[in-house]
């Protein structure tokens, strides 16, 4: 660590962080501590249990205090250190993305299921945010080739960031759209895919207050609810998607807790069929899967 020196060391610095956040309300107070201080001093969290007798530089001290003051008001982490891990891969984020998820791992090992026996398919991914979702298929199917789509601007930046971080961007094809409408133009009209994913805003506008804060109050709003009750993105994938398929093709989506009874009563058995409602880890009905009938 170079720069001048304070009094205080990293087993001091945590203490104090820990103290703070704690008092502020975050629950796993210790570990965000820990997280935050090797953002801010550009080490692994080996390197501070190792040296927790070495004080901290000036600069060390005011980037990390300013950061913990930044969690203490309810920031998310992932936003503070612009990084978050998903499917094994490390994302770009911040407040104009969604932070990728756990759960959202079930959709892109579902995706990578379908796409098993098929050679060099090309996928669409539907309001794709940070990218996590075509990205993690992309890099785990070094033949397939993909389109993410996004109605915010600043977003797709985002994304682009993340497809070149992990070497398939050559592959990935970005558009500002709102759901499908982009691929409605004459360049894109006749391109039919193997796959649609798409992890779609569907929490109910009346249910928005109920969130963390740390979601409701800092993530964008636009990738987190439609309004109203939630399902009107899906309604356009399931309406939509099968124009854009090839004859068989699957349309594999996140759903919310609760909706997986009114998603499937808008599932036309004459257009699709319903192959399965997967669970996540916490056994909530989380990605469904649906075939085109023909």
């Amino acid at each position: 660590m170079e720069g001048r020196r304070t009094n205080v060391t990293i087993a001091d610095a945590l203490r104090e962080a820990s103290a703070t956040l704690r008092a502020s309300g975050v629950r796993e107070a210790r570990r965000d501590a820990g997280v935050l201080l090797a953002h801010a001093t550009a080490r692994d969290r080996a390197f501070l249990i190792a040296h927790a007798d070495e004080e901290l530089t000036t600069e060390q001290l005011a980037s990390f205090r300013a950061s913990v003051e930044r969690r203490g008001a309810g920031e998310p982490l992932q936003y503070i250190t612009g990084r978050q891990e998903f499917y094994g891969l490390e994302f770009e984020v911040n407040p104009v993305v969604l932070i990728p998820r756990p759960e959202t791992e079930l959709l892109v090992e579902t995706a990578l299921e379908i796409l098993g026996e098929t050679t060099s398919p090309l996928v669409c991914d539907v309001g794709t945010g940070s990218g996590c979702v075509a990205v993690s298929i992309l890099h785990a199917r070094t033949d397939a080739r993909a389109f993410a789509l996004d109605i915010s601007h600043a977003a797709l930046r985002v994304a682009a960031a993340n497809a070149a971080r992990h070497s398939v961007i050559e592959r990935t094809t970005l558009l500002v759209s709102d759901c499908f409408d982009a691929l409605r133009t004459d360049e894109h009209r006749e391109t039919r895919f193997d796959l649609v994913a798409s992890n779609p805003p569907y929490v109910a506008e009346d249910e928005l207050a109920s969130l963390q804060r740390e979601v409701s109050e800092h993530e964008p709003r636009a990738a987190l609810t439609p309004g109203g009750d939630g399902l009107s993105v899906i309604r356009r994938l399931i309406n939509d998607a099968p124009r854009f398929l090839k004859p068989r093709g699957h349309l594999v989506f996140e759903i919310g807790f609760g909706q997986s009874e009114r998603v499937a009563a808008l599932i036309d058995a004459r257009t699709w069929t319903l192959l399965d409602v997967r669970r996540d880890l916490q056994g909530i009905p989380r990605t469904v899967v649906l075939r085109l009938a023909r």
